[in-house]
């Protein structure tokens, strides 16, 4: 009886001890993300030396020259996802925009792009689930491109500096909670929001980028009544519902960014032009903005945001249809490529820059 009463005191002190010496679970590592937001773990290797690769990383990525950087290390974050967990669509396939495969209401957000007198649309339905699709329009090699996390989309020419046509896939990998792409020919990777060669033999080149924009699927079709859309793969998701959906209700993003913006919430829309912004709240009161060098903003109502419910109707819920022009001196309209990205993204990659909030 004695030995049994010892053993549950000294068990009991054992587990007092254990108790004490094990730090519990932070907030943060007991969050319940999509898969897409989890992971993390060769970030915290990396920052232990700013200059050290992580060593599962050479083994995933034996063919990228690791010695060619032009950001720390530290800075890129594990998505969760491995190399190409996130499928790019590398055989896309089209419908007449009259019979889409995916049932799309008139307010559907596409990535709508014209290229040499093709006009396809790309629904964020699909592009959230596989963020890059390998296309050619007109002999053109094309990667359409989206990051659910920063809402960028940008659309840039199949072909590295040396002139090789290439196609890209995913890393798994953030940066500024960006997309982090890899091209298949040397496996560098490149920065989706500036199309910049981060690490690899292409480290410190840019990609061609080509104008495109988010707007709603209904002015798509009327501007493009001979215009096609993206079918959806055979893959078994479900497209007619969003993975991120309330994804930009939360205060900031999922995953450490370089700069929060001041001027606005982290996770408010702004339509970047360059080194630009115009928060989106703004061009949505006044309908029109003029610059004094000539471009000119306007904005109708259009596209319902990716991130709402179906029935979403608050004011946050709705992105409405953006252009973005400027008269030449030939007296002609061009469109000026713009994205319509969160916040804190534009402000990660363009540190120096504000966000107007106000015109007169």
């Amino acid at each position: 009886m004695r030995y049994r009463l010892f053993i549950e005191v000294i068990a009991s002190l054992l587990l007092t001890i254990s108790a004490a010496l094990v730090k519990p679970p932070t907030a943060a590592a007991t969050t319940d993300r999509p898969d897409r937001a989890r992971g993390g773990s060769d970030a915290a290797t990396s920052q232990a030396r700013a200059d050290k690769v992580p060593a599962g990383w050479r083994r995933e990525w034996p063919r990228t020259d690791f010695s060619k950087a032009k950001v720390p290390f530290y800075e890129i974050l594990s998505g969760g996802p491995p190399k190409d967990g996130i499928r790019a669509i590398d055989r896309p396939r089209f419908d007449p925009v009259t019979h889409p495969a995916l049932r799309l209401s008139d307010d559907a957000p596409v990535i709508a792009f014209v290229h040499a007198g093709v006009a396809r649309a790309y629904p964020l339905a699909i592009l959230a689930r596989h963020e890059i699709v390998n296309d050619r329009i007109a002999h053109t090699p094309v990667a359409i491109t989206y990051c659910p996390l920063c809402n960028a989309a940008i659309v840039f020419v199949r072909r590295l500096p040396d002139g090789q046509e290439t196609t890209f896939g995913t890393t798994g990998k953030l940066r500024n909670s960006d997309l982090v792409m890899y091209d298949r020919s040397t496996e560098s990777w490149w920065q989706q929001f500036t199309g910049r060669g981060i690490v690899g033999r292409w480290a410190g080149a840019r990609l061609e980028r080509l104008s495109a924009r988010i707007e709603s699927f209904g002015r798509f079709r009327t501007e493009h009544p001979d215009g096609s859309v993206l079918s959806p793969p055979a893959t078994g998701f479900d497209y007619s519902r969003a993975p991120y959906a309330g994804y930009d209700r939360g205060e900031r993003p999922w995953f450490s960014v370089r700069r929060l913006p001041r001027e606005v919430p982290p996770m408010s829309l702004v339509v970047a032009v360059g080194d630009r912004a115009w928060s989106l709240a703004l061009l949505r009161r006044k309908g029109r903005i003029e610059t004094k060098d000539g471009i000119v903003l306007e904005w109708r109502p259009g596209a319902r945001s990716i991130f709402a419910a179906l029935d979403g109707s608050d004011e946050a819920d709705i992105w409405g249809d953006v252009q973005v022009r400027r008269k030449d001196t030939d007296g002609e309209w061009h469109d000026i490529p713009f994205g319509l990205d969160f916040a804190f993204a534009f402000a990660s990659f363009h540190p120096r820059s504000r966000i107007v909030t106000q015109v007169e």
